[in-house]
């Protein structure tokens, strides 16, 4: 019986993944995180049979392109596969992204209580967005039995690693007394390192305390960095906050970014 057109494409298809795996068994450590972090567009071939031979990098990129939609079609449901598989072999990122998928519902049902079983491993597994995300999720009581305590402890950890988010977040814990006590030395410490490794909500607080404690002048440029990094709404909130300022470097700030609504 003759092969048909569709037959051949199939069998040339499998001959040229076969070949791709021989490649990827010669290939250095160097040569494979190359591979990897090059243009999807192009690497797209590569890292899908690498992913195919078991590669947890691999399937963690794979499953961010399929993700986002980048170098191939968006598909969610077979990113949270190679998210999975990845997991299974116990990469913390891959479970971090887990939790995610989980969080939001991408690929799957949302479910919080998977994603904070995903957090939860990534977090112990020494993944700082996994430890930031499982601090949330306890923080917020979602999908888990909320513990304020726990969530800070948890921020500290990632921010111990250089977590800007969660740096700022263990700010707030040390300002308002959640989770520990109230430590105002402490909390200008986490904002000014939040604020310097360039999150706006870190440069928004840091620029507060420097504010209410008269360093106006400091404080002003990091509202202007604030502004120029964060959201609509952080713009709006920096400007209504120096509505009334009378230093001529934080009336800058407010005209710069505009009147608050």
């Amino acid at each position: 019986m003759s092969l048909t057109a569709r037959d051949l494409a199939r069998v040339e298809a499998a001959e040229a993944s076969q070949q791709r795996m021989l490649q990827l068994q010669r290939m250095s450590h160097h040569e494979l995180r190359a591979l990897l972090s090059g243009d999807p567009t192009q690497a797209a071939v590569w890292i899908t049979s690498a992913a195919e031979y078991g590669l947890p990098a691999a399937q963690l990129r794979l499953g961010r392109m399929l993700l986002e939609g980048h170098g191939m079609a968006r598909n969610a449901a077979l990113a949270i596969f190679w998210f999975r598989r990845a997991a299974e072999q116990l990469d913390a990122e891959a479970m971090n992204m887990m939790g995610r998928c989980h969080e939001n519902g991408w690929g799957t049902q949302p479910y919080l209580c998977d994603a904070a079983h995903w957090y939860r491993q990534s977090a112990y597994r020494g993944h700082d967005w996994g430890q930031y995300n499982f601090g949330n999720m306890l923080f917020d009581g979602r999908g888990i039995e909320q513990d304020a305590a726990q969530a800070q402890l948890w921020y500290l950890r990632a921010a111990r690693q250089g977590h800007s988010r969660a740096m700022n977040l263990l700010g707030r814990c040390c300002e308002e007394g959640w989770g520990c006590p109230k430590d105002m030395v402490a909390a200008f410490e986490w904002y000014r390192r939040s604020a310097r490794a360039g999150y706006f909500r870190g440069q928004f607080n840091y620029a507060a305390l420097l504010f209410d404690h008269g360093f106006h002048g400091e404080a002003a440029e990091w509202y202007r960095l604030a502004a120029e990094n964060g959201t609509p709404q952080m713009r709006q909130t920096i400007a209504a906050r120096l509505f009334q300022a009378r230093d001529p470097a934080l009336q800058a700030i407010r005209q710069r970014i505009g009147a608050p609504p």
